[in-house]
């Protein structure tokens, strides 16, 4: 058995297998990552609970396992238990005369993979393009800022009357914010201090920061899977990240705390990939909340610095959350509509190359 195990996670696309009762006897690493899951949760459950609305998958199953014949569906759209949708090619084949339980094998390709992968490189470019143009502004900012601010002060003491003190006093305020507003949009400026460290400690310090900020209004629900290993990471930038995306969802909700829900989800994902390069084993955390949504017109830069829907919002909280996440070697993606909107960020695990 030791064999087929190692067999079925070498393959590189989903791989279900099931007995005569539809139970799964056997999912890959693959399949668990397509399928968000983990074959410890899934081993003895019925085909059926691996997806929502599974009428149609179910009746593809039975007809196969009935007729000895293989199926083939394409671009078939799967709603999975997260409430993640996701299109697939579906091949089932009958094991006829197979030793073992296996009765039916089911092999899930994932429709959009490589789309995905394109796009991810896409918008890393984009984010690199755009903090480099980012760095020079701000640079080409601070310098005459500084002689602004000096010269203020030096202004201040030569004043002959001191209560007009109280307008360079102004000048050298507001430097002074313009001045921390152009060092948060360079984002994080020291290296990472990266430590093996338990993800779920991270997450539960920011859920009681977010839950002290909000006067114990707001309800946030945990799904963590506790199998997760300690892995290397900042304490301190990711604990920054999931405080901005926990904040960027209160202030949706606003004044509505009450009434705001946020879902705490952890999993492991196996051979997934960011960007161009693939890994064994990745750490994916989902933060879901029940507010208004972001517009629309607003998703396709949602990431991107000065961009906000607030009137007094400076739009830097998300864009140094992904600048975190991505310094991690991480990929951070958001996915919104009205009453759910859900931040993913991946970080791997393993940091060697698969």
């Amino acid at each position: 058995m030791r064999h087929i195990r190692e067999l079925l996670d070498s393959i590189s696309t989903g791989i279900v297998a099931l007995d005569a009762n539809l139970q799964i006897v056997a999912l890959n690493a693959a399949g668990q990552a397509l399928l968000e899951t983990s074959e410890a949760r899934c081993i003895g459950q019925h085909a059926g609970s691996l997806i929502l609305h599974s009428a149609d998958w179910l009746q593809k199953l039975k007809q196969a396992l009935s007729t000895n014949t293989p199926q083939a569906s394409r671009g078939v759209s799967l709603v999975l238990v997260s409430g993640q949708e996701v299109r697939v090619d579906i091949i089932i084949t009958p094991i006829v005369d197979g030793e073992g339980p296996f009765r039916l094998v089911v092999e899930l390709t994932a429709v959009d993979r490589l789309l995905k992968i394109s796009r991810d490189e896409s918008a890393q470019h984009a984010q690199e393009t755009s903090r480099a143009i980012i760095r020079g502004l701000a640079h080409e900012i601070k310098n005459p800022l500084g002689g602004v601010r000096g010269a203020a002060q030096l202004l201040a003491k030569e004043l002959p009357n001191a209560a007009l003190a109280e307008y360079t006093d102004v000048i050298i305020r507001e430097a002074d914010r313009l001045r921390d507003l152009v060092d948060r949009l360079l984002g994080p400026n020291r290296q990472l201090d990266v430590q093996p460290l338990n993800i779920h400690e991270i997450m539960e310090h920011v859920r009681n920061l977010i839950t002290a900020e909000s006067g114990n209004q707001v309800v946030i629900k945990r799904d963590y899977d506790p199998s997760l290993p300690e892995f290397p990471c900042d304490r301190a930038q990711l604990i920054q990240a999931v405080l901005n995306i926990m904040r960027n969802a209160l202030q949706a909700a606003a004044p509505n705390l009450d009434q705001c829900e946020i879902i705490l989800r952890s999993r492991s994902q196996r051979q997934f990939t960011v960007g161009a390069k693939l890994h064994r084993l990745v750490c994916r955390i989902d933060i879901i909340d029940n507010g208004p949504g972001i517009p629309a017109d607003l998703m396709p830069a949602v990431f991107a610095p000065m961009v906000t829907g607030r009137a007094d919002g400076t739009g830097l909280g998300l864009s140094i959350a992904q600048s975190i996440i991505s310094l991690h070697g991480g990929a951070l993606e958001c996915d919104s509509r009205p009453g759910e909107t859900r931040f993913t960020f991946y970080l791997p695990m393993d940091t060697r190359d698969a």
